[in-house]
Order: structure tokens, then sequence, then C-alpha cells
């Protein structure tokens, strides 16, 4: 992203605090996985929203009308040796000059300044009940205010979680942001498509994850947005299926659920094939069912509709089928009205997605469903999981199903971002079989 990018961000969060207000937002922490170990480090998407400052011990301060600044940044200082062992870090000069904050300081300078960057402000914003600890720092910063008053010193009224804001907005996303999922699901359609063609009866799961992810860093997304799913045969019923350790079968399908993360966006993309390259009839006969039932969700992913309608369209395609096959039996309306299709299908069609895999923005506003908006971006992703029992016909016992593709709401409808990655069961079969 640009730096102009990231002001833009800045000025609408500062309009949206207003001239009274002050937020206050923390940067990720490292996260220990074991002994002396840490995670790799992700930066916390809302202050990369904000700042694109990619370093943990950093605190992000907005303030509407300052006239030293209205973007001050704490962070960890420059420092000779532990750079040697840990890596470059920008300290405060860099903060200024690539950052683009008003003003930096020592993260040892947090606790001196912030009282005094709180008074005068009516209202206070940060991540409320995010971190108890960063809690009662911010309290002990306004108690200090509070402990002033008789010295003319005015401290904050009002507390607001920082999301209320910050969220909404991030719920829309810039064409620049736009371009850059664009690409991370390219990425993504194209590693799909080529687990297809390197599929074959007798590889482990954890193959088709690590070539997936293998396509996907030489391609410049280095991170996965989330835990890879291969699931083969029945291990494909299983929703976040993550071991990854089953032989693939002869006759089975196999269920991938991956995407990259590109720049700090994610991809989430679903495709379901058969792991000898050929549909069987049972088969078939559901992968084009929920197919089905996807393609009339996506058709309802259009501005004006409500947040539910994909989800809807596609329970009333998944039940009709269902009845068809003989696994339902009854009216479609009342069936989806007691939920009987839920042994099957199990989950919503879908969620939103942007820096988060499961983004952030409320789905219903005022108890009434969201209504879609050009430049929301939302997974479409309609499933069958067939359990092995008595009320299943015996071929379609033990098959797991689901298609995903990432859905751009635009000004006359959408786009499908992922359409690269096959999944017209023909299509696939083409492509098992050496086509590109």
């Amino acid at each position: 992203m640009t730096p102009a990018e990231f002001q833009r961000r800045r000025r609408a969060l500062l309009k949206s605090i207003g001239p009274a207000g002050l937020a206050i937002l923390p940067a990720a922490s490292e996260v220990i996985r074991n002994r002396d170990v840490h995670y790799p480090f992700r930066q916390s998407s809302d202050f990369t929203y904000l700042t694109g400052f990619p370093e943990p011990a950093a605190v992000a301060v907005f303030a509407p009308g300052r006239k030293e600044g209205e973007f001050i940044l704490f962070c960890r200082p420059r420092d000779p040796e532990r750079e040697q062992w840990d890596g470059r870090r920008a300290g405060v000069e860099g903060a200024v000059a690539t950052y683009h904050a008003a003003q930096a300081y020592p993260l040892s300078d947090l606790d001196g300044l912030m009282p005094g960057l709180i008074d005068g402000r009516d209202r206070l914003l940060y991540p409320i009940g995010a971190d108890p600890a960063f809690d009662a720092r911010v309290l002990g910063w306004v108690n200090q205010v509070r402990a002033n008053v008789r010295k003319g010193a005015s401290p904050p009224e009002t507390f607001v979680t920082i999301e209320a804001v910050l969220h909404e907005q991030r719920l829309r996303k810039s064409h620049s942001e736009i371009k850059r999922m664009r690409r991370a699901a390219r990425i993504s359609a194209e590693a799909h498509r080529q687990l297809m063609r390197r599929c074959r009866p007798g590889r482990v799961e954890s193959e088709l994850e690590v070539e997936f992810q293998h396509h996907c860093a030489l391609q410049g997304a280095r991170f996965q947005a989330y835990p890879t799913i291969v699931g083969g045969g029945v291990n494909g019923c299983i929703l976040h299926y993550v071991e990854n350790d089953a032989r693939l079968a002869d006759g089975d399908l196999v269920l991938v659920d991956a995407g990259c993360e590109l720049g700090g966006y994610a991809s989430d993309i679903t495709r379901t094939f058969p792991v000898n390259g050929r549909f069987s009839p049972p088969q078939r006969e559901l992968y084009e069912l929920v197919l089905a039932a996807q393609r009339a969700a996506i058709t309802q992913a259009r501005p004006g509709n409500r947040w539910i309608d994909p989800h809807e369209a596609a329970l009333k395609v998944l039940t009709d089928g269902l009845i068809r096959l003989g696994v339902l039996v009854g009216k479609p309306k009342q069936l989806i009205k007691d939920e009987a299709y839920k042994p099957y299908y199990m989950h919503r069609t879908g969620h939103w997605i942007g820096m988060d895999v499961h983004d952030v923005g409320h789905y219903k506003q005022n108890g009434a469903w969201r209504i879609l908006e050009p430049g929301m971006v939302l997974t479409v992703e309609p499933g069958l999981y067939m359990p092995a029992t008595d009320a299943v016909p015996a071929p379609y016992r033990s098959i797991g199903i689901r298609i995903e593709d990432d859905v751009l709401i635009t000004e006359d409808g959408n786009e499908v971002l992922s359409a690269a990655a096959p999944k017209d069961p023909d299509a696939i079969e083409a492509v098992m079989a050496g086509g590109s």
C-alpha cells in the first residue's frame, strides 16, 4: 500500500473520532510457541491497516486537531546489539521517515506522555477488553488525569471500543485493497489447479498441503491465511480437519480448503475433486448439487440484497436436492424452517474476507441483516457432509463436498475473484487428465 493510502485511512478514522476524541491502538505482541521459540510474528490487522508498521511493541495514537501532529507512534528505539540478534528496527527515526508518523517516541516514554495526550479529550477509543493488561494501563493513564482535575485537567467521559468505528471502515475495500485481494485469489486458484494436476491415489494429504504452500510462496505469498485443510474421503466431512496425515484412496474425493495471504490480505478457496481424476456417479450427483447451490448463492451476492440472501438461496437448492436424492422427506419450506438439512449442512454459506480470513464487520445492523454494498468481499461456500448413517442412501455415505469462492460486490453485481480455480466437474476432470 502507498503512503497516500494509509493517510487516507487515518483521515477517515480521525473524522469518525471527532475533534474531541482520541484513539489508542496497540500493535500485536510476539507469542511464545514453546520455551524460547516464538511463532512467526504477524502484525495486528487493525494496526497494519492504519500504520503499515510491521513491528511488535508499538502503540499508535490518533489525535484529531492536535497542532503538533495527529498521528503519534511509540515504538522500540534502534538498538544495534538487539538488531544483530533479532533483525532491523525502524526506530523513532524510521517511524517518521518511513511510516509517516507526525511524531515518534521510544516506547519507554509511553507512560509519561499518554496522560498529557488524553487530557482534554472527551471521548477515548481503544480496543476495550482485547487485552486486560492494556485495559489496566489505559485506565492508569486516565486516572492520572482524573487526579489532576482540581488543577484544571479534563479526563474523558466516554469510552468507546475502537473496533466500532474502525471495522466499519475496513469492511468496504478500496481499489488498492481489491487489487491485492484479486492477486491473492489468483495465486491460490492456480495452486488449487496445480493440486488437481498432481493428485494421485496413494499420496498423503500433507503432500498436497506443502505443494499448495510451495506454489504460493514461489509467487510471493510466503504465508497462508489459515491452516490448510486437505481431507480425503470421510475426512472431508470434518469442517476444520487439519491433521492432513491420511493416505488418499482410489475412488475417494479430496476436499482442499486453502488460501494464501498476500501483503496482509487473505484468500479463501475450497475445491473438492476425485483422487483418481474421475467422479463416480453418486459423487457427481452430490457435487453438482453443491455447485448448483453455490451458483444460486453467488447470483444473490449483489448490491441491495441482504447478507442472508445467498445463504437462503443455497439452502433452497440443497434442500430440494436432498429430497430428490431421498435423503430428506417432506415439503421444502417446512424442512428449511425445521432445519432438517443441518445433519448434512451445518454452517453458513459465507463470511466477510479481507485482511482477516474471517474479516471484520457486523452481519446485522439494528437487528436486520446488512445490505450488501460495492466494495464488500465475502466467501460463498455451500457444502454437503454425508454421515455414514441409515438415513443416508449407501452410495452417498461418508462423502464431504464444499465449493468456496471469494466474491467482490460490484456496482452492478459481483466479481468472483477466485474464478480461475476450476469447479465445473468436467473442467476438473480435464485438468486432472492433463489439460490446461
